[in-house]
């Protein structure tokens, strides 16, 4: 897992210019005028790559951080996107060369874990790893000495309290709570109304499931699944899919 210290908050308007005109969404034409506004390219135009863009629009309404090119993706509703003026630029087998091409930063708006990790790697050994962007929603809690690897997410409503470690894109949507001391793997999803306690410990790629419990000082291993509404009381082996109050497997 990659431990880096926490990134400049991405809706912290203090060092950013303010542009003389908004534009609009999905047109780069003059990106490169707009050196205030990095490009950004987000993977993934499913729900949960919509609920992204939502994160960006909502950084930009505090501060002009991002210009949104449009979505890398292999499946997307048309009628959705455009409503929100937004296009496919194009398939994931083609994400290098879309960000290669618009020189731009991306984020991994995609809810599989595994598949946020594959599309990783292939990105970081394209040399392009660097482009990637943390996303912090301006109604997102943050406590004091976090690391962030690249890539969070932390929807609206995410908490994070003192002493914690999020791996590489390790995902926090909407009203996840993860407490003081945890240590959470890459490629992390933590689902909405899920719930972290103290001290615990996330390996690679575990799902939580939307208001699953973690007790504090429990263990979850590797790419184990945690069912929605299961509470975690013992420690959980590396794979297994665990359910129910207690989770049991």
């Amino acid at each position: 897992m990659t431990d880096a210290t926490v990134p400049d908050v991405a809706h912290d308007p203090s060092n950013l210019s303010d542009p003389s005109s908004p534009d609009e969404p999905g047109d780069p034409s003059d990106a490169a005028v707009r050196p205030d506004r990095a490009p950004l390219v987000l993977v993934g135009a499913g729900g949960h790559g919509r609920e992204t863009l939502d994160v960006v629009e909502a950084i930009d309404a505090v501060g002009p951080t991002f210009r949104f090119l449009g979505f890398v993706a292999d499946v997307a509703d048309g009628d959705l996107l455009a409503q929100r003026g937004a296009v496919v630029l194009g398939r994931s087998d083609e994400v290098v060369e879309v960000v290669r091409a618009h020189g731009t930063a991306w984020h991994l708006a995609i809810g599989a874990s595994g598949t946020r990790a594959r599309l990783d790697a292939v990105l970081v050994a394209a040399g392009l790893g660097d482009g990637a962007r943390t996303l912090i929603h301006p109604a997102a809690s943050l406590g004091a000495d976090l690391r962030l690897g690249p890539g969070v997410l932390l929807a609206a409503g995410a908490r994070v309290t003192t002493n914690v470690t999020l791996g590489r894109h390790t995902h926090l949507n909407v009203n996840a709570v993860v407490s003081h001391d945890c240590v959470v793997g890459d490629h992390v999803t933590i689902s909405p109304g899920a719930l972290v306690n103290g001290s615990v410990t996330l390996g690679d790629r575990v799902f939580l499931g939307a208001g699953a419990i973690v007790l504090p000082g429990r263990t979850v291993g590797d790419e184990a699944v945690i069912g929605a509404g299961a509470v975690v009381t013992t420690d959980v082996p590396p794979g297994v899919t665990a359910v129910g109050v207690p989770a049991v497997w």
